[in-house]
């Protein structure tokens, strides 16, 4: 058996899936597995997932045309296939394989695929910070041997088997993001993935309206700790009592990190924020070693700390967890520092927002303004609160005027509730706006900003946010109004 694209044939999958041949070749290859019937191309298996918005079946004439070899469907979608196979796709012959469930079917193969591998897994979940922990990781990691790591958003059910789906002969280490927006994901999550090092970053009020409490999010991300191997370690942040007592439930040995002292790996002398970034001192037992952060953040430094865990939990030498903490830059999207001309800074955190990463940006933002400077905040909705949207929403409108912001513009279905979270804590309602639009946006800020402003973007993900950041860079450097849209 040949478990490589471009090798593995439709009787090979079929064992791994629970499927069955319906029709075609059974000794035909597959060039690859693609999930997107626009990007799907001769030679590979198209994998037909229902999603929320759009049904892979409804595509398979299309990806057929195409010339894939095998598409995977529902099995309960046969008859439909069949009659067009019949008629006008005559001259097709991929190899039909039906299963139960496509979604299901995905995480069955993918777990089975990194059964093939003398591979190590690191998967990170979390509240906040798992996308910069992850890249951090991997930082550390590339250092010694070559490695795989999840792109972009690929951290849900879908995207985690795709990267694992990646996994050749010359990767000898993963780094994969979990994410999740209800109970059973992190756990199906990591049935999947069988991790050896397993990472939770925290614990905060995220995805309320699928989890209700942050202590069902707790829980939710506990799964992790249920369904992870018996030999594998868990890395968690020991300074989140939530999350600490959440883990104490299974008995398994921990390996933290944190700002405490008390952690197997924590932070002494954390300097003040600035744009340049951060510096700490980093211990592990009796040992101690200086780390300066190109990244801004306190929270940052949290997000070191657990990628230093994993390094030592790994076997990275010292040398190593120093060289790729100090070389990593930041995450378009995730707090990314840039000066403009005109003497203006931005921050662009735009990737997606919380109460308490909103916090941590408001806090670290205001820190960095120097003297003579201002900090002007633009933001938009928080989503997935659940009910307690209009509350948290109010509460990030008195977060800014407690800061002493210089001017406030907000966006979004809840922008009355920050307008009036504000007010209520005395913010003068000259200094904010409410605007519809990313250019109304862009137009309010260049008319209120001044050299030495520093301007912090963020809203959760839907609210494309990022759209407002590069038109008023593009405004600024080129001195014209640019359309967001």
């Amino acid at each position: 058996m040949s478990i490589e694209w471009g090798k593995i044939t439709a009787e090979e999958l079929l064992d791994p899936i629970q499927g069955k041949l319906a029709s075609g070749p059974r000794n035909i290859s597959f060039a690859g597995l693609s999930t997107d019937s626009r990007k799907a191309g001769p030679g590979e298996v198209f994998w037909a997932l229902k999603g929320e918005k759009y049904d892979g079946h409804d595509f398979l004439r299309d990806v057929i045309q195409e010339g894939v070899s095998g598409v995977v469907i529902r099995e309960t979608f046969l008859p439909h296939l069949s009659a067009m196979l019949e008629s006008d796709l005559k001259h097709r012959t991929p190899a039909v394989i039906t299963v139960g469930d496509t979604l299901k079917a995905l995480g069955d193969l993918s777990a089975w695929w990194r059964r093939q591998y003398d591979v190590s897994i690191v998967a990170i979940t979390g509240s906040i910070g798992k996308t910069t922990t992850k890249e951090m990781c991997a930082h550390i990691l590339e250092r010694q041997v070559p490695v795989l790591k999840s792109q972009g958003n690929f951290n849900n059910l879908i995207g985690v088997p795709l990267t694992l789906l990646r996994l050749g002969s010359g990767t000898s280490t993963a780094v994969l993001e979990l994410g999740m927006n209800r109970p059973g994901e992190i756990a199906r999550l990591t049935q999947i993935t069988d991790p050896d090092v397993g990472v939770i970053t925290n614990v905060a009020k995220v995805h309320l309206e699928g989890l209700g409490t942050i202590e069902q999010v707790a829980k939710a991300k506990g799964e992790l700790i249920q369904e992870i191997s018996p030999g594998a370690r868990i890395v968690l942040n020991g300074d989140d009592g939530l999350l600490m007592d959440t883990a104490r439930r299974f008995r398994q040995d921990l390996f933290t990190f944190g700002l405490g002292p008390r952690n197997d790996v924590f932070a002494e002398a954390v300097h003040e924020e600035t744009t340049e970034g951060i510096s700490f001192t980093l211990r592990h037992r009796d040992e101690s070693w200086p780390v300066h952060l190109k990244v801004p953040g306190r929270y940052n430094v949290q997000n070191a700390l657990a990628a230093a865990a994993v390094g030592f939990v790994s076997g990275s030498a010292p040398e190593h967890i120093l060289t790729g903490l100090e070389e990593f830059r930041s995450i378009k999207g995730r707090f990314a520092v840039e000066r403009l001309s005109g003497g203006i800074t931005i921050i662009d955190d735009t990737y997606n927002s919380n109460p308490t990463a909103l916090q941590a940006a408001l806090d670290t933002g205001k820190s960095m303004v120097s003297k003579g400077g201002r900090f002007v905040v633009a933001l938009g909705d928080m989503l997935e609160l659940g009910e307690s949207v209009h509350r948290e929403h109010r509460a990030a409108g008195r977060l800014v005027a407690d800061l002493g912001t210089a001017f406030f513009v907000v966006m979004g279905t809840y922008a009355q509730d920050m307008v009036q979270g504000a007010k209520e804590a005395g913010f003068p309602e000259k200094d904010m706006v409410v605007v519809d639009t990313h250019d109304q946006m862009v137009h309010v800020l260049r008319q209120v900003t001044r050299e030495g402003d520093i301007i912090l973007f963020k809203a959760s993900r839907l609210i494309r946010l990022e759209k407002a950041v590069e038109a008023f860079k593009l405004l600024m450097e080129q001195g014209r109004e640019v359309d967001a849209l």
